[in-house]
C-alpha cells in the first residue's frame, strides 16, 4: 500500500514511530529542565505553582467570578435565583445593543491586577492565562458564534501600546474554540479620548461614528453571529458602539465576551 494510504489508516512505518516519540522525549527533557532553572510561579503574585502561566491558591480565591443566577443580557450576576431567563433592571430600562455579554469575573482584586499588566505592563503572556479563562465563561456564546472579532484599537494607540490586549485574548480564545478571528474585520476609524472617569453618557458620546466596518471586509460579517472580544466591560458604552457597526454592515447578531467587567451592586 502507498505511504499515504498506510496514513489515512492510522498504520506508520516503525521509523516515523520512533522518530516521533523521540521529539515527544526531548520535548519533555527540555520541559523538565526549564522547569528546574525557571520554576512555575504564579502569574500574579510570582509564588510557586504546579504548572506554567497558572494562579497560585491564594490568588485564585481572590477572583470574584460570575456565575448563575445572572442577567441574560448583561451578564450581571443576581443575589438570589429567581428563575431562568430574568432580566436586570438595567438591562430593561436601557437594553445594550449586543445580544447577550459574559464576562469570567468582578474586575476587582486579582482580576483588575491582572487585567492592568497585560494592557498597560506589556505582559502579553497573560493573554494565554485569561484567555483559557474566558471558553468556559463564555461557552453558550462560542456554541452560537460564526466569528469571533476583538474591539480594535486606533492606529496611533496601538503604536505606543505595540499589541491590542483584546486582540490577543480573542486569538486564544478562537484556537481553543476552533472559530475563526478576524482582527481587521472592525476598524476604529476615531481617535477616541481616555473612557476613564468619563459618565455612561459621556463614553457613549465619546465613541458615537468611532467604528466602522469597511466596505472591503463586510463579506466577513455578513450573515454570521458575531462574538465581541475584549478585556473589560464597564459601561458598555465601547461594545454597543462596536456591536451597532456589525449589525449594520450586516451581522445578524452580536454577543460579548470580557475577561472582566464592572459590577455594582445595588
Amino acid at each position: 500500500m502507498k505511504p499515504s494510504i498506510l496514513a489515512g489508516l492510522g498504520v506508520e512505518k516503525p521509523w516515523l514511530t520512533l522518530l516521533r516519540q523521540g521529539r515527544r522525549a526531548l520535548g519533555a527533557t527540555r520541559d523538565a529542565a526549564i522547569g528546574v532553572v525557571y520554576p512555575p510561579s504564579c502569574i500574579a503574585c510570582h509564588a510557586a505553582t504546579g504548572q506554567a502561566q497558572a494562579l497560585c491558591p491564594r490568588c485564585w480565591s481572590g477572583i470574584a467570578f460570575i456565575e448563575r443566577p445572572l442577567c441574560e443580557r448583561l451578564g450581571t450576576p443576581f443575589p438570589v435565583d429567581l428563575g431562568a431567563g430574568l432580566l436586570s433592571p438595567a438591562a430593561m430600562a436601557d437594553p445594550p445593543v449586543f445580544q447577550r455579554a459574559r464576562a469570567v469575573c468582578r474586575f476587582e482584586g486579582t482580576a483588575r491586577d491582572l487585567v492592568h499588566r497585560l494592557k498597560y505592563g506589556d505582559r502579553l503572556d497573560l493573554a494565554l492565562t485569561l484567555g483559557r479563562m474566558m471558553v468556559p465563561a463564555g461557552a453558550e456564546l462560542l456554541a452560537q458564534a460564526d466569528l469571533i472579532v476583538p474591539i480594535p484599537l486606533h492606529r496611533t494607540r496601538l503604536w505606543r501600546r505595540r499589541f491590542n490586549q483584546a486582540a490577543a485574548l480573542a486569538d486564544v480564545v478562537a484556537r481553543l474554540s476552533r472559530l475563526p478571528c478576524s482582527p481587521f474585520a472592525l476598524e476604529r476609524r476615531k481617535r477616541t479620548r481616555q473612557q476613564v472617569g468619563l459618565t455612561r453618557t459621556q463614553r457613549a458620546e465619546n465613541l458615537q461614528g468611532a467604528f466602522i466596518v469597511p466596505r472591503s471586509r463586510r463579506p466577513l460579517v455578513e450573515g454570521r453571529a458575531v462574538l465581541l472580544v475584549d478585556d473589560v466591560l464597564t459601561t458598555g458604552a465601547t461594545v454597543n458602539a462596536a456591536a451597532r457597526a456589525l449589525l449594520r454592515a450586516g451581522a445578524t447578531r452580536v454577543d460579548c465576551l470580557t475577561f472582566a467587567r464592572v459590577v455594582t451592586d445595588g
